[in-house]
């Protein structure tokens, strides 16, 4: 409780501190700073009641430690952006210790759960590898949307593409051409298994397949002069990380292209294709671009009115590495076998 006569200039950061002063919201900060959750996430972690996690989140979210997003039928969790009080949340988190025993058993659990995630993402791309193709016909024409990336992209030759989330290996397929060497990366060896036989058919002998996670690149730092995510970013449970990730990878001067939907409301996508996100606005991802230390050149929308069964806008983003070819280390060169 703020005492009467603080000062205004104080009275954001007591309440903060005494919200923050109790041992379910400290354990709350250290797991939201880890990634956002949803409160039957944090239910399971925790091994409170609902309406008790979510009685706590509140209190963290009024004293501004804590954000609330909204997204269709899904609420997500996640500690506020480091500016005033949200900066101080990082330091609350920064002074707690890792290895105490609760700290450490909450981020066990924390990682089951993120592990179930990727599990349920891993199962229906095993089951629906083959249909790919055919699920992605259900939105804006895929014709069209390749026609904008070349468009964005242009005509000149990269030294080394990457494409993050490779899938079945169609961005390969397209992009592969216009490089020197080219490097897909998915998590998942069904998806892996089918872009294989599918690029054996083109005869492309420059590109190379790597199992691994978005999240931690086998591809070294500075060693792309292009990088692409299409369609990738609506399943993963923390975008801002996989686009830090990919500006890791860009060498100086390097692009990246980010395709994926508008926000929308199409819970299906959700509940049958393992869509983690409904869709991203403009700003959203600009501004998540911004924070990774890209310049975004381009945004372009194309919406589905014209397309008979098509529900969905996609948006793509253009970003570049703003450094100049002397603020890095020599880029790294790779041997395509």
């Amino acid at each position: 409780m703020v005492t009467p006569g603080t000062s205004a200039r104080l009275e954001p950061a007591i309440a903060a501190l005494n919200a923050a002063g109790e041992e379910t919201r400290l354990r709350l900060l250290a797991l939201l700073a880890q990634c956002e959750l949803t409160v039957s996430e944090v239910v399971t972690i925790l091994g409170q009641s609902q309406p008790r996690v979510s009685r706590h989140l509140k209190l963290l979210v009024e004293a501004g430690l804590v954000e609330r997003r909204r997204e269709g039928a899904w609420a997500f969790f996640r500690l506020a952006r480091p500016r005033g009080v949200g900066a101080l949340a990082r330091d609350i988190v920064d002074w707690l210790d890792p290895s105490d025993q609760v700290l450490s058993e909450d981020s066990a659990r924390l990682a089951d759960v993120r592990h179930a995630r990727a599990e349920n993402a891993a199962r229906y791309f095993a089951a629906h590898a083959k249909e790919w193709n055919d699920i992605r016909s259900l939105h804006v024409p895929e014709a069209l949307v390749e026609e904008a990336m070349r468009e964005a992209i242009g005509d000149k030759t990269v030294n080394c593409l990457v494409d993050l989330g490779a899938g079945a290996g169609r961005m390969l397929e397209i992009f592969a051409p216009l490089s020197q060497r080219a490097i897909g990366v998915d998590l998942s060896s069904a998806m892996l298994a089918v872009a294989r036989g599918r690029l054996e058919e083109t005869g492309l002998k420059n590109i190379q397949l790597r199992q691994g996670d978005i999240y931690a690149l086998p591809i070294d730092r500075n060693s792309a002069d292009l990088a692409i995510m299409h369609q990738v970013l609506h399943y993963l449970d923390d975008p801002a990380r996989a686009l830090r990730e990919a500006a890791r990878v860009l060498a100086p001067g390097g692009r990246l292209l980010v395709v994926d939907f508008a926000p929308h409301q199409e819970e299906a996508l959700r509940d049958k294709h393992a869509h983690r996100r409904l869709g991203f606005s403009e700003n959203e991802i600009t501004s998540l671009l911004k924070q990774s230390g890209l310049e975004t050149t381009l945004h372009r929308e194309l919406t589905p009115e014209a397309h008979e069964g098509a529900k969905l806008t996609v948006s793509l983003w253009l970003a570049r590495d703003p450094r100049i070819i002397s603020d890095a280390s020599p880029t790294t060169t790779y041997e395509i076998a």
